[in-house]
C-alpha cells in the first residue's frame, strides 16, 4: 500500500488542517515532454523516495500514461511496491545492501543493480536457487565517487557478469552511471564522466556482453546535454514538474508544470497588539497592530525549521512570509492590520509559478536548499489528493 492515503475527490479540503493536491495529469504531461527532449532514447521516469513525496504508485501510473516505458527506484520494497500495484513496466532498483531477498526480486521480474561483487554474487545465488536469469544493470562510478564500480574493482566485476551471462545465470541488461554536476552543464567534469562512461561500455562490450541500454542523463542532463541520452534518460524531479537547473530555467522554460501543490487551513486568527513577540524565542515582534493567522503545519509535517520567519505563503491572492519559528505542528502568518481572513481560510504555502503562487523552488532559496528537499521531506500526516482528467 501507499505510505499516503489516496483520494480522488480535491473540490474542497474542508476539514483538512493541510493537503498535498496531486496533479496526476502534469506528471503524465511533463514525461511526455522529457519524452520530447530525450529523442530517441527511452525514459525511465524516477518514482524513488515516494515519487519524491507525490505517492509512489498514483505517479508511476501517471508517468507510463504519459509514456514512460521504464520505471526506477532506489529500493527494492519500492519495486515489489510498484509490482504489486499492477505496473508491468521494466523497473529497475538500484539501492541493496547485504542479506536482501534477491530471488523475491526475480520473481517480480525486477532488474536490479550491481555496483560490487558482493551483489553479483548474490544476485547469481538467488538466480539458481530461483531457476530465474537474473537481468542486471551494471553501475559504474565514472566519478561521482558514490555508488558504482570502478577501476579493478569494475575489471573484475565486468569479468564476472561475463561468466555468468555465459553460463545462463544473470543476463547484462545495461550499463549505467550517475553525474556529479548535471545541473552545471559547462562544468569540466560533465564531459569527463561521459568519455569515461564511454569507455566502461567499451570494456563491457570488449568483455562479450551486449547490453540492451546505456543511461546516464538525470532531469538536468535530459534538459540540457542531448549528447548524454544513448538509449535510456532517468528524469526523477523533471517528470514532477520541477526545474533541476532553475539558474538556467522555470519549469515553463523546458515545457513543464508543477505537480504539487502544498495547502493548508487557517485553524485561528486573532487580533495582536503592536510589539508582541511571535512563536518560540520570539525572534518576530508584530510592528503595529495587526492579525495573526496559525498555520496548522509545522517541522513534524515536513516543513523546513530553516524556513522561519523567510519562507513565502500566499493567503487570499496576498504574499506573506513566515512570522518567526516554524513549530513541530504550527506557524504563524502576519496578516496585516487590515486582512479579512478568518480561519478557515486557504493558506498556500507553494504550488505554481504560473499562477503567480509561491513555489518550492521560492522555498528552497528562502531556506538555503533545494527543490528536491522541500517535496520529498513532505510527511505521511500530509494526505495527497489526486487529480486527473474525469476525476472531477
Amino acid at each position: 500500500m501507499s505510505a499516503h492515503p489516496v483520494t480522488r475527490d480535491v473540490t474542497t479540503q474542508a476539514g483538512l488542517p493541510a493537503c498535498v493536491e496531486v496533479d496526476l495529469d502534469a506528471i503524465r504531461d511533463n514525461v511526455a515532454a522529457l519524452k520530447r527532449h530525450a529523442g530517441r532514447a527511452e525514459v525511465m521516469a524516477v518514482v524513488k523516495a515516494d515519487a519524491y513525496g507525490h505517492g509512489l504508485v498514483p505517479s508511476a501510473r501517471a508517468a507510463v500514461r504519459g509514456g514512460a516505458g521504464w520505471l526506477g527506484v532506489a529500493q527494492l520494497a519500492e519495486a515489489l511496491e510498484l509490482r504489486r500495484a499492477g505496473l508491468e513496466v521494466p523497473v529497475l532498483s538500484w539501492l541493496h545492501v547485504p542479506g536482501q531477498d534477491f530471488g523475491e526480486a526475480l520473481a517480480a521480474g525486477i532488474d536490479l543493480s550491481v555496483s560490487a561483487q558482493w551483489a553479483l554474487d548474490a544476485v547469481a545465488t538467488a538466480a539458481r536457487e530461483t531457476g530465474r536469469a537474473a537481468r542486471v544493470h551494471l553501475k559504474v562510478d565514472t566519478g561521482l565517487a558514490r555508488n558504482g564500480a570502478w577501476g579493478d574493482t569494475l575489471d573484475t566485476l565486468v569479468a564476472s557478469a561475463a561468466r555468468l551471462e555465459a553460463e545462463g545465470t544473470v543476463r547484462v541488461v545495461g550499463v549505467f552511471s550517475h553525474f556529479a554536476y548535471a545541473d552545471a552543464p559547462q562544468h569540466p567534469t560533465v564531459r569527463a564522466q561521459q568519455e569515461r562512461f564511454a569507455e566502461a561500455v567499451a570494456m563491457v562490450e570488449r568483455a562479450g556482453l551486449r547490453p540492451d541500454v546505456r543511461h546516464l542523463a538525470n532531469s538536468a542532463a535530459t534538459l540540457t546535454n542531448p549528447g548524454a541520452a544513448y538509449d535510456l534518460v532517468r528524469p526523477g524531479l523533471a517528470v514532477y514538474g520541477l526545474s533541476p537547473v532553475p539558474d538556467l530555467g522555470g519549469p515553463e522554460d523546458f515545457g513543464l508544470r508543477e505537480a504539487m501543490r502544498l495547502t493548508a487551513s487557517l485553524s485561528q486568527v486573532k487580533a495582536c497588539p503592536a510589539g508582541q513577540g511571535v512563536s518560540y524565542g520570539h525572534t518576530y515582534t508584530t510592528a503595529h497592530d495587526t492579525r495573526l493567522g496559525l498555520v496548522p503545519m509545522g517541522y513534524g509535517d515536513g516543513i523546513p525549521r530553516a524556513a522561519s520567519s523567510v519562507a513565502p505563503v500566499q493567503v487570499g491572492g496576498r504574499r506573506l512570509t513566515i512570522a518567526g519559528r516554524v513549530c513541530m505542528d504550527q506557524l504563524v502568518l502576519d496578516l496585516g492590520p487590515d486582512s479579512s481572513a478568518e480561519a478557515g481560510d486557504e493558506v498556500v504555502l507553494f504550488g505554481r509559478g504560473a499562477d503567480g503562487e509561491p513555489t518550492a523552488q521560492d522555498w528552497a532559496a528562502a531556506t538555503g536548499t533545494i527543490n528536491y528537499e522541500i517535496v520529498t521531506r513532505l510527511g505521511a500526516r500530509v494526505p495527497r489528493r489526486y487529480t486527473e482528467a474525469g476525476s472531477r
